[in-house]
């Protein structure tokens, strides 16, 4: 399936990420529709054009009407609902994603697929602080990182189609990957940078510090405003390779306090050297 016009996409789970699909869709000319659990949240996203239509029930008269069903639910909650309602969507229809992670959600879900459906991960990588589909916007996804994380039992034309959704949401640079290579890198990249946040947030009451504090300490904390129980979730999904990533840090940290107490200046520079030259391939 290649995505043309006359597709249409139903949004399963209206929050920050669901919402921003469906402004960024509907925008590019899409009949969007929705799922949520509350209706103040379908009656917002339709008095703000997000959505065409939705419901707060998972009905098979409504869901069969769509081809491309995009899942912005916790991992656990998708899960059930593929098995709970898979029997109501429409031969032929593409499903995709926005979980943070994927060997425990991808081959899963594949596995328990009909055979005449077929579900590829996606995860752009964007995203804020605030949740909601108060807080939606498609503008998250301008010029942002999309990951598409195919299994051998996606057809080419499907992975052409995510990555086709992920050029129409804005998005800047979009890569190919397996759900490993993804896990591995979120690791890293995302899961343990919120730990890092939410431990330097954790280790001194900062009501008094706000006074103090300057730019820096606000950058390297803007992502311990954080999700509870989606972060928790996310973690434990990906608990061997955030552990990984955690010893690799700790490794660094130790050894940077190991230079400072030996007053090694030198050992300092060289890594504040080599920490200047890897920063600066992010600011191109």
């Amino acid at each position: 399936m290649k995505l043309i016009n006359n597709c249409k996409i139903l949004i399963v789970g209206l929050g920050l990420m669901g919402g921003s699909y469906a402004d960024a869709l509907t925008d590019f000319g899409f009949e969007v529709g929705a799922i949520s659990r509350k209706q103040s949240t379908i009656d917002t996203a339709i008095e703000r054009g997000l959505i065409k239509h939705g419901f707060v029930e998972v009905t098979k008269d409504y869901v069969s009407q769509f081809d491309i069903i995009v899942f912005a639910l916790y991992p656990h909650i998708f899960m059930e609902w593929i098995e709970r309602y898979q029997g109501y969507i429409k031969p032929g229809a593409l499903l995709t994603d926005v979980t943070g992670v994927k060997r425990s959600v991808v081959y899963k879900v594949q596995d328990m697929l009909r055979d005449d459906i077929e579900f590829i991960g996606a995860h752009p990588m964007a995203g804020k602080e605030t949740s909601g589909i108060e807080a939606a916007d498609r503008r998250i996804f301008i010029g942002a990182n999309y990951l598409v994380t195919p299994t051998d039992k996606n057809t080419p034309d499907a992975v052409e189609t995510c990555k086709e959704l992920g050029k129409l949401l804005g998005c800047g640079t979009i890569r190919v990957l397996d759900p490993e290579e993804h896990d591995e890198m979120i690791g890293f990249l995302s899961q343990l940078t919120h730990c890092i946040a939410v431990s330097l947030m954790t280790c001194k009451d900062s009501k008094d510090l706000v006074d103090y504090t300057g730019d820096s300490f606000r950058d390297l904390t803007r992502i311990a405003k954080i999700n509870d129980e989606m972060w928790s979730e996310l973690f434990l999904l990906n608990k061997d390779e955030l552990l990984k990533q955690m010893d690799l840090f700790l490794e660094r940290f130790n050894k940077l306090k190991e230079f400072i107490v030996e007053d090694d200046k030198d050992k300092m520079r060289e890594m504040m050297r080599l920490s200047s030259k890897r920063r600066g391939y992010f600011d191109k």
